[in-house]
Order: C-alpha cells, then sequence, then structure tokens
C-alpha cells in the first residue's frame, strides 16, 4: 500500500519539479565525484612527486658520482706524466697546468711532496694550477709559512691510509681561493709514498651543477656530508636562507637506512617552514661508494599541487555553471545517445581494423635478432610508425660473416599499394645481400628488379650499408635517400644522391666507403621524420633533428629513437601525421677481446713455407687441446686460405710476407692472414675438386667455399693497404674436453 502511495506522489510532481529534481539530485553526485576526483588526483600526484623525487636523486647521484668519476679519471691518467718528471721538479709546474687544462671541472690541481724531499726546493714543495674566472690558469709553488699541506686532510688521509682519497669540502684561501674538495692519491717511488698529487673541485660549482634543473622554480638541492654538514646549495635566488637551515637541522635528526649491501633507501621528511608556514617535502639519501655524500631535493607544496587547487577552483565554478545547463543536457542526452552509440560502433571497427593493419606492418618489419641482442659491439633498433593503416617505409638489417646488412628506405606514395611494395624490396634485399656484400651490386639488382613490369611508376629511395663489425669499415650506396647522420661527429655520411630504384633500369650504382671510429651511432630516417608539421605548418626540420641527437647522444639506439619519437610528437602536437615516419639507429663499438692465447707467424709467399704454417697451427690446435678431427679440418682451413694468398696476392716472382695471427678468447679462436699484396678477395676463387682425401690431394685448390664448410665465418676486408682474411671458429674448453 506504501509502494503504491510512492509511486502516485511521485507521478503528481509535475515535469518541472521532477526535472529540478533531478537537477538537485545530478548536482550532489557531481560534487561527490569532484571531492572524490580531488583526493585520488592528490594521492596520486603525491605518488608521482615521490616518485619523480627518487628519480631525481638517483640523476643527480649520479651526476655527481660521474664528476667524481670523470675528476679521478683524469688524476690517475696523468699519474704517468707527474711519474716521469718526478726527478725535474721545475717539469712539475707544466705538470699541473696541464692536468687543469684537460678538465674544465677541475679548479685547481697539484702535487705535495713530503718535508725536504726536494732539498733545494726547501722544506716544502707544492706545484699548484688554479684556473680563474676567465679560465685562464695560472701556476705557482704555494706552500709557505701561511700554507703547511702537511696538516691539510687531503695530504694526511692520504698518506697515512696509502690509498687514494676524497677530503671533507674546505675553503682553500692559498691555493684555489674558494671553498673544494679534494681528490688526492699518494705519490709512490720505489715503494714509498713521497707525496700526493690531487685535484680540488670547486663546492659552489657542485651546487649550480646539482640545482641545474628543477620541476618546480622554488624546488632547490642540497649536498651534504656523511655527518650531515652542508657542502653545496643553490644560489640565493633558488631557495631561502632559513628554510635551508631547518631541513639541514631536520635531516642530522633523522636516521638514513644503509643496507649491508651499500643500497640506499630514500627518506621522507615533511615540514612546515618556521618563517611562512609554508608547507615542505624533504627527500634525502646518501650516495652508494666514497665519498659517503647525502643528496636532498625540497619541494614547495604550494607549487607542487598548484596545479590541483587550479583544478579544484575551476571544478565547482564549472559545477555552478552546470546548475543552469543542466536541463538543456538531459534534454538532448536522449537524443544524441543514439547518435553516440552508432558514432561508438563505427569507432570500434575503425579501430579494430587500424589494429590488425599495424600487426600486419610489424610482422613485415626485422623480428629480434637473438645474434645481434648477444653481441657486444653492435647494437640496432629501428621503429616505423606509418601515416594510415600500413605504410611504405621499410628498414631491415642482419648479421652474415661478421658483417652487419643493413637499409632503409621510402615507397612513394601511402596506404596498401606502398606496403606491398615495401615488402617485396625487403624480401629482394635479404636475398641479395645474403650471397653479395657490395652494396653497390645489391642497389643495383634490387634496381632491376624494381623497374621491371612496374607499370604504376612507383619508386623507392634507399640506402643500404655493410658494416665490417671487426674493422669498422662501412661500405654503402645512396638511391635517392635522405643521408644519414654520424651522431658522435654531428656529421651527415657524404652520399652520392643517384636516382631513386624504379625508375630506370640501366643506371649504375657504385658503393662507397668510410671508417667508423670506436663508439659512433649511425642515425638513419626517412623524411617522415624531418616534414613532420606542427599546427602552424612548420616543419620539425634537420636542424630540430641534430638538435635533439646533440643532446641524446650518449643513449642507447632504443632510447635513442624513444627520445625523437616524443620530440616528434610534442612539436606536432594536435596535428594529424601526413607521412610515414621510419627511423634506424646502429650503435657500433669495436669489442675489446682479452686474449687467453695470442701467436703470430710470418712468411713469404712460397709454398714451401706452408710446412713452417702447418706447424704454427698444430701448436695452436695442441696447446688449445683440440680433438683430432677439429684441428685437422682447422689445419686445412687456414692452409687453404695461406695457399690462395700465395698464389694470388702478389705477381709471379714477387716476394711479399704474410702474417697469421691465432687469438683465442676462451669463446672465439680467429686465425688472421694479413698480406700487403694486391686487393684480393678469396671469397672469389672458384670452387675446387674436393672428391680426393686429403693425404692425396695437391696443396691448394679446395677453395674458399671449403673453408666455410669448416669455420663458422670468413670475412675479408682491405684496410691501410692491407688484404685482411679473418677465419673465425666457437670453441671452448671444458674440463679438458673439447665443446664446439
Amino acid at each position: 500500500m506504501k509502494e503504491k502511495q510512492s509511486h502516485s506522489f511521485w507521478a503528481k510532481i509535475s515535469g518541472v519539479n521532477k526535472s529540478l529534481w533531478f537537477i538537485i539530485i545530478a548536482a550532489l553526485l557531481l560534487e561527490i565525484i569532484s571531492a572524490v576526483q580531488y583526493n585520488a588526483t592528490h594521492n596520486l600526484l603525491e605518488d608521482q612527486l615521490e616518485k619523480n623525487a627518487e628519480m631525481g636523486l638517483t640523476m643527480k647521484a649520479i651526476v655527481i658520482k660521474n664528476t667524481l668519476n670523470a675528476t679521478e679519471k683524469t688524476l690517475k691518467d696523468h699519474t704517468w706524466d707527474m711519474k716521469r718528471n718526478l726527478y725535474y721538479p721545475d717539469s712539475l709546474f707544466e705538470v699541473a697546468e696541464w692536468l687543469v687544462k684537460m678538465n674544465p671541472n677541475i679548479i685547481g690541481g697539484g702535487m705535495a711532496f713530503k718535508p725536504y724531499f726536494f732539498p733545494q726546493k726547501g722544506r716544502l714543495f707544492e706545484p699548484y694550477a688554479k684556473q680563474d674566472k676567465d679560465s685562464v690558469i695560472v701556476v705557482s709553488q704555494i706552500a709557505g709559512e701561511n700554507h703547511d699541506y702537511t696538516k691539510r686532510e687531503f695530504y694526511l688521509r692520504a698518506m697515512e691510509t696509502n690509498k687514494p682519497v676524497w677530503a671533507d669540502p674546505y675553503e682553500d684561501k692559498e691555493g684555489a681561493g674558494a671553498m673544494v674538495t679534494t681528490f688526492s692519491m699518494p705519490i709512490h717511488l720505489n715503494g714509498e709514498s713521497v707525496g700526493v698529487f690531487s685535484v680540488d673541485l670547486d663546492i659552489e660549482w657542485l651546487g649550480d651543477t646539482l640545482n641545474a634543473r628543477h620541476s618546480d622554480p622554488s624546488s632547490f638541492s642540497l649536498l651534504m656530508t656523511e655527518d650531515g654538514d652542508l657542502i653545496s646549495k643553490p644560489n640565493s635566488s633558488h631557495h631561502k636562507s632559513y628554510d635551508v637551515k631547518q631541513v639541514v637541522q631536520a635531516i642530522n635528526d633523522s636516521t638514513v637506512q644503509r643496507t649491508l649491501s651499500g643500497t640506499c633507501h630514500t627518506k621522507i621528511i615533511y615540514l612546515k617552514s618556521k618563517k611562512d608556514g609554508a608547507d615542505m617535502t624533504v627527500f634525502y639519501a646518501p650516495m652508494k661508494g666514497n665519498p659517503h655524500w647525502q643528496i636532498a631535493i625540497v619541494y614547495y607544496d604550494d607549487e607542487v599541487y598548484a596545479p590541483l587547487y587550479r583544478l579544484r577552483l575551476d571544478m565547482l565554478l564549472l559545477t555552478l555553471f552546470a546548475f543552469s545547463i543542466l536541463g538543456l543536457i538531459v534534454y538532448f542526452f536522449a537524443r544524441s545517445a543514439k547518435k553516440l552509440g552508432m558514432a561508438k560502433v563505427k569507432q570500434e571497427r575503425i579501430s579494430s581494423e587500424l589494429r590488425i593493419a599495424s600487426d600486419i606492418q610489424q610482422t613485415m618489419l626485422p623480428a629480434p635478432n637473438e645474434e645481434i641482442a648477444d653481441r657486444n659491439d653492435v647494437t640496432v633498433c629501428g621503429i616505423l610508425v606509418p601515416a594510415k593503416e600500413v605504410g611504405g617505409d621499410l628498414y631491415s638489417y642482419f648479421i652474415r660473416d661478421e658483417k652487419l646488412f643493413f637499409c632503409i628506405g621510402d615507397v612513394s606514395g601511402k596506404g596498401v599499394p606502398s606496403a606491398l611494395i615495401m615488402s617485396v624490396i625487403q624480401a629482394l634485399f635479404r636475398n641479395s645481400a645474403a650471397h653479395d656484400s657490395n652494396p653497390g651490386h645489391i642497389m643495383s639488382t634490387l634496381n632491376g628488379l624494381a623497374c621491371r613490369n612496374n607499370t604504376t611508376n612507383m619508386f623507392v629511395t634507399l640506402f643500404i650499408g655493410v658494416l665490417d663489425l671487426p674493422t669498422g669499415k662501412l661500405r654503402y650506396c645512396n638511391a635517392g635517400h635522405d643521408k644519414p647522420i654520424l651522431i658522435k661527429n654531428r656529421q651527415t655520411i657524404e652520399v652520392k644522391a643517384n636516382l631513386p630504384i624504379g625508375v630506370f633500369n640501366d643506371v649504375v650504382y657504385h658503393q662507397q666507403e668510410m671508417q667508423l671510429k670506436g663508439n659512433t651511432t649511425i642515425f638513419l630516417y626517412t623524411d617522415g621524420l624531418t616534414e613532420a608539421r606542427n599546427t602552424e605548418k612548420k616543419l620539425f626540420g634537420l636542424n630540430r633533428v641534430n638538435e635533439v641527437l646533440e643532446m641524446n647522444e650518449m643513449l642507447p639506439p632504443d632510447e635513442l629513437l624513444s627520445t625523437m619519437r616524443e620530440a616528434v610528437v610534442k612539436f606536432t602536437r594536435e596535428t594529424e601525421q601526413s607521412d610515414d615516419l621510419t627511423m634506424l639507429a646502429i650503435s657500433y663499438t669495436p669489442y675489446e677481446r682479452t686474449a687467453v692465447l695470442d701467436k703470430e707467424i710470418s712468411i713469404t709467399n712460397n709454398v714451401s713455407q706452408v710446412k713452417e704454417l702447418n706447424i704454427f697451427v698444430a701448436s695452436v690446435t695442441d696447446e688449445l687441446k683440440m680433438q683430432d678431427k677439429l684441428a685437422k679440418s682447422i689445419k686445412l682451413a687456414v692452409e687453404e686460405a695461406v695457399v690462395n694468398v700465395i698464389s694470388y696476392a702478389y705477381p709471379v716472382g714477387t716476394n711479399g710476407d704474410i702474417s697469421v695471427r691465432a687469438i683465442y678468447d676462451g669463446n672465439i679462436l680467429d686465425f688472421i692472414i694479413t698480406d700487403k699484396g694486391k686487393a684480393f678477395d678469396p671469397t672469389i676463387i672458384d670452387k675446387a675438386d674436393t672428391s680426393l682425401e686429403a693425404e692425396e690431394r695437391p696443396i691448394g685448390g679446395l677453395g674458399i667455399f671449403l673453408v666455410r664448410e669448416m669455420m663458422d665465418s670468413v670475412n675479408y676486408e682491405r684496410v691501410g693497404g692491407k688484404n685482411i682474411l679473418t677465419l673465425r671458429k666457437q670453441y671452448k674448453i671444458i674440463e679438458n674436453e673439447n665443446i664446439i
């Protein structure tokens, strides 16, 4: 009965009153939702602040530690120069000057010797060089009555511990003329410590470095000793002096936990400024290793949560505004619901098609290559972002015979037709590069196939590179593509423009070559990068590309490409992508091998010396305790390769030297065959008759194909006027048993 009366009461209410009740209820719900969102957002900001602080502490610790490590390395690198001049005291002034000149972060440095070590220089002798504000280096002997370094911590601790040490910050009036921290290491002569070799870092410079970047204008960082003494602080424009004292006192009253492994835990302190009552959040943690300093980051809550406060105010204003228009929204909501549902179904269908197209595009790209992932000398990463469902850009890479083959290209047009051409070019590249190492030949082959039955007149700009990993020689060929960039040198690779492939079938492509240095990264891209436009129709451009590369030149390829992608997204903002964007980064660092065995023999181009060669190879295989079958195969392979050099490298009747070097690092055995003969690639020697037994066959004639069968890889390069042929075999010795 009560239920019927309730329905009757609601039925009597007019439509206007129902809308009014609905608006009131909706407004209350909106306010509740706003309060819940506010609290949730506040908690998220707190969590994010803590994560940012942890990251900031880590990055600042890395910056400080890298600076200290660089300072230590600079001093250690100059130890040989100092010791070389140790018997010439006047020459030590030049050593000190060169030490400061080689590291701009060092404010001063020098040597302090035991009393009367140089009798002619008096009791104390401290040649010292310092860099003034105008970067002028001043050299002088600073020891004297007013400066007895034998009482200073940097001297005493290094002499007492006989180890390199960092001294706590102090004011160096006589030397650097500033607050410094000193790294010193004992000078040994005939097993005895005769003084210290030291460099000074400017504490004020450390503080400025520590506070170079902050997300909030008023936030600041502090550097403290392990005992809680303040080392450095930002300049006065970035902090309030009374807050610095309060933060230091609060940290000293707290306890920083340190585990046995040396891992530091970030600690948090919530403070209220004693002067103006502002809330502060302090994050601090000790640095790992030596010296045991502490780093702190201070945030002011009113700055951190300012966006949230503004958002809260905006939400209140919007709620008031919503009271007046909510009725209209209700009216239009029902009418729009059907349209919204239809639009949602359409959008889901489009999104599904885009996902499928994207998956298809990604399957055309190189899969993760374990052979490259396990290497120490090269890292490769690529990214392709199509402008439509599928794109016409392409890239590919793989390793064969210690050579990295790679390419990047841009098919004219977009969409499905370009994607089909892309897949064909990728397949043709891998097929051609599987048996040819000349980029010019590979490009010519692709051009001939691309021109065949090309009724659509589509063409492809393409860059092909072949990087020899042991030597760093890069051979390449360009077909109308953008010039790759060498990041370390911040310069483009000079290429011949040439026509794109697929235009004319009679174009002749030639390879170019250059020598890569260690720690080099090659950046390749399509014009979708430089021609990305923002809302103002401005191009991203090559200058911005170079700026991003310059600021991030030390990043590994995957992070470098992600950073470049983020820069493009930030630049274009809401602008729709107009062209496919593809990038490829190759980081090359020659692998330094530690040789367990390193032997070499030199012979002349005389077949009679093959016997000596075989004795040499046998000594290597015996020393590595190889099984007879494997040892015999390696002997035949090396012999065949050397006989080919004897037969073809030098003109008939001309004497020439041939060097054979065996290097084994515990995993890989290399035989490196070097000669100064004419440019000669033994990998193209004709095949020979292998039906005869090894004992019956004449010396030579097996052909490089048989060498490939016996060895894991065969690599040829022409470097510095020399032919270098490397035969490689994977080999391990475990408990006197050969594992191949």
